[in-house]
């Protein structure tokens, strides 16, 4: 084992059990949720609590004391540069909107990123208590069980999860919803971009698109995707590019080539 796989073991068993207690905390604050004082962001559709801010602290205090040389880039307090190599990037609950009105399409994502390549991914779902991980060269599982897609799947034969959001005009949405329904495909949306990542990763969804998304929201994703077989584009995810927002696409490999006709189509 070289020193490299080495530290992605320890950063993978950490984000492992921090998403568990993460998870945690963020499903005590989802039971009593009546209680928490909402806020808005960028637009009325874009939502925050104290939830997700002290979620996140818990995250960012736990790998400043385990790894005090690691970044650290959350949603709500953004990045802490740090010197070895290794950042972690997270999103303390992704799914705030369903969070707050009681769905249980909500997820907590964990990412540890090398270089700007996702090497470690973790979705903690606190509903339903699911556990989605990934780290390269180490598999991706659901609860322990490995993860493997079939590349018989396609957009014409399963399900592809959709994105939006206020970057996006409705008119692009509309046209990725309208080219994906003319090949034969069907789609859904349930508010969490991470989880439906890891979905895809599962085999549930045949792949996720998504025109504008952030690091924290994709990231853990995309370890999933790829360590479960499937594919997914480009990111660019090093210097001030990390915390701009890019296209998400992740698929599993027989849908791939489609959703990539679709993606460029409506660029």
């Amino acid at each position: 084992m070289t020193a490299h796989d080495a530290d992605i073991e320890q950063r993978f068993a950490l984000a492992k059990t921090l998403a568990k207690e993460a998870g945690a905390l963020a499903l005590d604050y989802f039971n009593r949720r009546e209680t928490l004082v909402i806020e808005t962001k960028r637009d009325l559709q874009d939502v925050v609590s104290i939830a997700d801010r002290n979620v996140e602290t818990l995250l960012s205090e736990r790998v400043a004391k385990a790894l005090p040389d690691d970044g650290f880039l959350g949603e709500e307090f953004g990045l802490q540069p740090g010197s070895s190599g290794y950042t972690w990037v997270v999103d303390p609950i992704d799914g705030t909107a369903p969070f707050v009105n009681g769905m249980p399409t909500w997820c907590v994502s964990i990412a540890v990123l090398h270089q700007g390549v996702p090497v470690v991914g973790v979705i903690q779902v606190p509903c339903v208590d699911e556990t989605y991980a990934a780290a390269t060269g180490m598999g991706a599982s659901l609860n322990d069980k490995t993860l493997v897609l079939d590349p018989s799947r396609t957009i014409r034969n399963a399900l592809t999860g959709i994105g939006s959001n206020s970057y996006v005009s409705p008119e692009c949405v509309g046209g990725i919803v309208t080219d994906l329904l003319a090949q034969g495909g069907n789609f859904i949306r349930n508010g969490s971009g991470a989880l439906m990542l890891a979905y895809v990763a599962a085999g549930r969804l045949v792949g996720y698109y998504e025109p504008h998304m952030r690091a924290w929201d994709c990231m853990a994703g995309f370890c999933l995707v790829k360590e479960a077989g499937g594919q997914y584009l480009d990111f660019p995810a090093e210097g001030d590019a990390l915390l701009e927002g890019h296209p998400v696409l992740a698929s599993n490999p027989g849908a791939y080539s489609d959703l990539l006709d679709i993606h460029q189509r409506r660029r």
